[in-house]
């Protein structure tokens, strides 16, 4: 498995990451973006609403952020009395060694006997804005790392639920416990199995300097303002999600090529010579064939393998994904074998569109119907095993008897939304499919009729359309001979509008 982060910079940045070639999660980090997830602001209560047992903050977004009472953290009482000390320039040792901590506060409580309006309090983006809703914060503080996260206020130690092994969380328990500082929790994450404890410590370090770092520019802060921002996203991407399988990084400009070298210097210098800086005359999505897959992906209707396709429509309350066989004609397996395979195909497109899109909420799954309750369960297990390495917090359900899977995953940023059509350049329709999206679709009906067994197929298209596919070597028509060992003849038609096209047969009639 090759794993390939593919950076390019502009007025805003783009990555995309890439698994064996194919576009599994893209991310856009905006020169403008004030409120992402991990920053952390010191910000003024507003008011307390106690029918919703809840606050509204003001974190400087034209909405005002929601603290509900459970985002308190047990610790906020410690943390409120240590935001007055340091704001007024009483304490000026910020390492909690010597602090005096506060009694946790009650589980059940309300939360005007914790908080009144016009206090100081630290908070943490737990969800960015997202359409008409301010930011989601959280006064339980927590600073991310490579190996660890930091907690502040807090003394437990938690191991990551995907190290499997109970000797190896036995040893990383061990190891932490011995470099922890007074008054800090630590959470181990995945990425720490089989780490040394220098590599812990030096992670821990960092982390401790970030902490001082945030709580010098308190004293004094004017309210509200940004203490401690999320690292740049080309780091916070590699600290999340970089491991040994990855093969290559390509960046196309020559500052963040040298960040990035610097940062894999930190957490992984073996595997600094894999980074790349891209020759900018080709454009980097162009090179590695991203563009044609974003604009193949984010439309209404996905085309998959064997004809079939997803049908994806938005809500205000849910996603609902619709799978299609795309009539599929195969005479060698019965109905129930057909529609096992095709779900399977489609559960590893439906967990790629969910990284890919960053769709969060509720999501609903509409399966072909099957009778045999361990095809079921293997569509099941399937869907589960695809969406192992989906970083976001999800929960599947298991099919209901309508064939129906429910799916939520949580949304902390808004849903990725790349516009696939363009103006109609005939200027009938207002708006059509890309031109790359209607190559596809008529690589798909292809496909089909060549397992129709149509022979000497003639394919009828407009001029720009019909040069696109036999144009150079390969061409687009030379790669359907290799595939399906059957030429097809292109026919171009002045008389067509931009993305007509019709298939006819060896008589010279319409395919339909």
């Amino acid at each position: 498995m090759n794993k390939e982060l593919i950076i390019r910079s502009g007025s805003s940045t783009d990555f995309a990451l890439l698994k064996d070639g194919k576009l599994i999660e893209l991310h856009k980090e905006e020169d403008d973006s004030d409120f992402s997830v991990g920053d952390i602001f010191i910000a003024k209560i507003r008011k307390s609403v106690p029918g919703l047992n809840a606050a509204f903050v003001n974190v400087g977004y034209e909405k005002d952020a929601f603290l509900h009472y459970h985002d308190l953290g047990p610790q906020v009482s410690s943390l409120l009395k240590f935001i007055k000390r340091v704001s007024t320039g009483k304490l000026k040792n910020y390492s909690l060694k010597d602090f005096p901590f506060e009694n946790d506060i009650d589980k059940h409580g309300t939360i005007t006997n914790v908080l009144k309006s016009n206090q100081s309090l630290l908070v943490q983006i737990v969800k960015e804005p997202i359409s008409t809703k301010g930011p989601r914060i959280s006064s339980e503080l927590s600073i991310a790392g490579r190996y660890i996260v930091l907690v502040p206020f807090s003394n437990r130690i938690s191991i990551s639920q995907k190290i499997e092994s109970s000797e190896e969380k036995e040893r990383l328990k061990r190891l932490v416990k011995s470099i922890k500082p007074k008054g800090f929790g630590i959470i181990v994450r995945t990425v720490a199995e089989g780490k040394k404890v220098a590599e812990l410590d030096k992670d821990l370090e960092n982390l401790m300097g970030r902490w001082q770092s945030m709580c010098k520019k308190m004293h004094k802060a004017h309210h509200p303002s940004k203490v401690l921002g999320e690292m740049n996203r080309a780091s916070s991407i590699l600290r999340d999600v970089f491991n040994d399988t990855f093969t290559s990084i390509v960046v196309d400009d020559e500052d963040l090529c040298n960040q990035i070298k610097e940062y894999l210097q930190e957490i992984a210098p073996k595997k600094e010579s894999i980074v790349k800086l891209h020759n900018p005359k080709i454009p980097i999505f162009e090179k590695y064939g991203i563009e044609r897959q974003i604009k193949t992906s984010f439309g209404k209707t996905v085309s998959m393998s064997k004809g079939a396709y997803l049908v994806i429509e938005h809500t205000e309350a849910m996603h609902v994904i619709d799978v299609n066989s795309g009539n599929r004609s195969n005479k060698a397996k019965n109905q129930e074998d057909t529609a096992l395979e095709v779900n399977l195909i489609s559960a590893a497109e439906v967990a790629r569109q969910l990284r890919l899109r960053d769709m969060g909420g509720i999501i609903v799954v509409d399966f072909i119907d099957m009778n045999n309750a361990d095809n079921r369960r293997t569509l099941f297990n399937q869907l589960r095993e695809e969406m192992k390495d989906d970083r976001a917090k999800h929960k599947i359900l298991p099919p209901s008897k309508f064939g129906l899977i429910q799916i939520t995953r949580q949304r902390v940023r808004p849903e990725m939304n790349i516009k696939t059509r363009e103006e109609d350049p005939n200027g009938i329709n207002g708006e059509v499919e890309a031109p790359i999206v209607l190559v596809e679709k008529i690589k798909v009906e292809l496909e089909k009729l060549i397992k129709k067994d149509h022979k000497k197929i003639t394919l009828s298209a407009h001029p720009f359309i019909a040069a696109f596919l036999t144009k150079g070597f390969p061409s687009t028509r030379s790669k359907w001979y290799f595939n399906h060992k059957r030429w097809v003849k292109i026919v171009p038609r002045d008389a067509y509008t931009y993305l007509e096209y019709h298939f006819h047969d060896k008589n010279g009639e319409l395919i339909k």
